[in-house]
């Protein structure tokens, strides 16, 4: 068993010694093959070296070369721009020259197509934004091409041109003072386009049947108003689309055309103005009709009794269609008792006239107190209004601020419109009814007096 051990040991340990002597020519073998591929890239890399340097000797070879061609290059062209600067100075002085010959040979015309080029300047700018454009539209290329003409100073207006500046120009006076009738493509306020009857009245107003119109210059096109101006001056359209040739009418002229026009479109209506007072303007509204309907109601009902009553003063037989003929009527029908049961029954007759006669009276002088009453309180509520967009946003735009005043002023003023007439109606209303109170009082007054004659 010894000897078998002893051969199995050595026959591992012989394998051992095999596989490191096999490990060790392997590492040689690499350590050559890495020292050759280093050798190689250092060969490379001083080849790479070598060819860098030469290109670098040879591109510092040329730079004297590239520096005198520069220079030469720099001298040649310094040589053109004095050749060039000379020449320049000749055209210069040739240039003078033949505006000093210009100027001798034009003599007085040079001041004529001085004025001759700012006219036709002023004359462009105001033609573009003028209504005959409509009419004339080919007029602007002409006096584009004429200010051109002179203020290039290489040609010379013509005779023609001169004429046909004053053409236009004496056309332009005489079109100032005419009205005419003509069709033109027209945007309505809805957006659409149609081919309306335009009348042109001067170089003033454009009008159609549906009011006032206007021209944009920049466009070349007639558009209506958004919103018309409201009164007289838009009836007169009307009146001017009507009329006979050779007809005067009453027109509303614009002589700004077009400013006063904006600013009448632009301010408020009477319906703006109500909004503009809120729910308290609304309220106010409200109360003043209601207030106007009863007084109206009791002015028309006191009117008629108070001429059914001077009717029954007039006659001798009462009538129950009156206060004073119902109060008659109790004192006939009590005409045997004692002078202190008349005067009772015909207090008592007139007491029931009462009611009637000063019904609604108190709702009126109600309406005058509670109108600038509630007016006020409109007021502040715009004010706190007016203060809270100043806290805002600031004082800086005032347009913030116009709604809040707007208010304040408006319900102000509806108050007063309201309380003003109510005023007014309580005052003639109660006078009417005063009236008849005196009328039943003094008759029963005297009544009691004839009756106590009688049995006294």
């Amino acid at each position: 068993m010894k000897r078998i051990t002893l051969i199995i040991a050595a026959g591992i340990l012989s394998l051992g010694f095999a596989t490191a002597h096999a490990q060790q020519d392997e590492d040689a073998r690499s350590m050559a093959e890495l020292l050759r591929l280093i050798e190689q890239g250092q060969a490379r890399d001083s080849q790479e070296a070598r060819q860098r340097e030469a290109a670098f000797a040879q591109a510092r070879n040329n730079q004297q070369s590239l520096l005198n061609q520069a220079r030469a290059e720099r001298t040649r062209e310094e040589n053109t721009s004095a050749s060039l600067e000379t020449q320049f100075e000749e055209n210069q002085q040739h240039i003078i020259t033949a505006r000093q010959a210009l100027d001798e040979r034009l003599g007085a015309l040079k001041e004529l197509f001085g004025v001759l080029q700012t006219v036709s300047g002023d004359t462009q700018g105001r033609f573009s934004e003028s209504l005959t454009s409509l009419q004339y539209p080919d007029r602007g290329e002409f006096l584009v091409a004429l200010g051109s003409k002179m203020a290039g100073a290489s040609s010379l207006a013509s005779i023609e041109d001169i004429e046909r500046l004053w053409e236009m120009l004496q056309r332009e006076i005489v079109e100032t003072g005419r009205v005419v009738r003509f069709n033109h493509l027209v945007t309505k306020a809805d957006g659409e386009e149609a081919d309306m009857e335009v009348v042109r009245v001067g170089v003033f107003n454009l009008a159609s049947d549906n009011g006032y119109l206007e021209y944009d210059a920049n466009e070349g096109s007639i558009s209506e108003l958004l919103r018309q101006p409201e009164g007289r001056y838009l009836s007169t359209t009307g009146d001017m689309m009507d009329a006979a040739p050779g007809e005067v009418v009453d027109f509303g002229i614009d002589v700004t055309r077009g400013s006063i026009l904006g600013l009448l479109v632009e301010s408020p209506t009477v319906r703006d103005r109500i909004e503009q007072g809120g729910i308290v303007g609304y309220c106010i509204i409200a109360l003043g009709i209601v207030g106007l309907l009863i007084a109206i109601w009791r002015w028309v009902g006191l009117s008629g009794d108070s001429r059914r009553v001077a009717a029954q003063l007039k006659r001798e037989t009462a009538s129950t269609d009156n206060p004073l003929g119902r109060v008659l009527a109790a004192y006939e029908s009590n005409r045997g008792a004692d002078t202190e049961t008349i005067e009772l029954k015909l207090s008592e007759a007139a007491l029931k006239e009462m009611p009637g006669l000063t019904k609604g009276l108190l709702f009126i002088k109600v309406v005058s107190a509670v109108a600038p009453l509630m007016g006020l309180l409109g007021t502040v509520t715009g004010m706190i209004k007016t203060f809270q967009v100043i806290t805002l946003y600031g004082a800086g735009d005032p347009k913030m601020m116009a709604g809040g005043i707007s208010q304040a002023l408006m319900t102000t003023v509806l108050g007063l419109v309201v309380a003003i007439p109510m005023v007014l109606l309580h005052t003639i209303v109660s006078g009417q009814s005063r009236k008849i109170v005196n009328i039943l009082q003094s008759q029963s007054a005297g009544l009691v007096a004839q009756h106590s004659e009688k049995n006294g």
